[in-house]
């Protein structure tokens, strides 16, 4: 059995200055997936891992649903270490099970909690059944200055020092009305509205 693509789709100071924190697991994730079947050489998922770069794969059984999670550490520490034979050992043999899985429409910040309370760094993204995605927390430390930037922004138009921004800023975020990410904000009685948005509300 050969590695698989699967194809996928893609606090209390934010709410008190209003910021739609409404960054999404599917925002962020990695998709599609790697993936590699539980009864897989452990020598063949590590060639794989350093061939296409990966630090973690999904292990899938024989009908394709994700049971597990191999990592680099799971190598080390599992086969590695103990002096085992890779050559030898299964996928499912070293293997990090169940699979901590969690919807694609999350937030960030809940999906960041679970993280440090499960004391994991990575999860699989699941959608109506279907493995669409995976998460870790590096793909969510990528993001932090842009999440960050926008609290700020907010903070300054709340606090009304907007002129504090620069002329040729764009605020940017996931509209109030329709729930679309834009890259051009404008606030209309405490609501950030996308263009359209904004356009239709100027028109009524």
């Amino acid at each position: 059995m050969f590695p698989t693509l699967h194809s996928g789709k893609c606090g209390s100071k934010m709410a008190e200055i209003g910021l739609r924190t409404r960054m999404l697991v599917k925002d962020v994730m990695s998709s599609p997936v790697i993936t590699v079947g539980e009864s897989e050489k452990v020598d063949k998922v590590a060639q794989f891992m350093e061939m296409q770069r990966l630090g973690s794969i999904i292990v899938t059984d024989k009908k394709g649903r994700p049971v597990g999670i191999i990592t680099e550490r799971d190598l080390v520490t599992r086969v590695l270490a103990k002096n085992k034979l890779a050559s030898v050992i299964l996928a499912k043999g070293i293997m990090t099970s169940p699979l901590i899985t969690i919807s694609p429409d999350e937030s960030l910040s809940n999906t960041a909690r679970r993280m440090s309370r499960l004391n994991i760094r990575r999860l699989g993204v699941v959608y109506k059944g279907n493995l669409v995605g995976l998460i870790s927390a590096k793909d969510i430390l990528a993001i932090t200055p842009e999440l960050i930037e926008m609290i700020q922004e907010r903070a300054l138009i709340r606090e009304g020092n907007s002129e504090e921004l620069p002329e040729s800023h764009q605020m940017a975020g996931y509209c109030d009305r329709c729930g679309q990410w834009s890259s051009e904000m404008k606030e209309v009685e405490g609501e950030y509205l996308c263009v359209n948005c904004y356009s239709e509300n100027e028109g009524s």
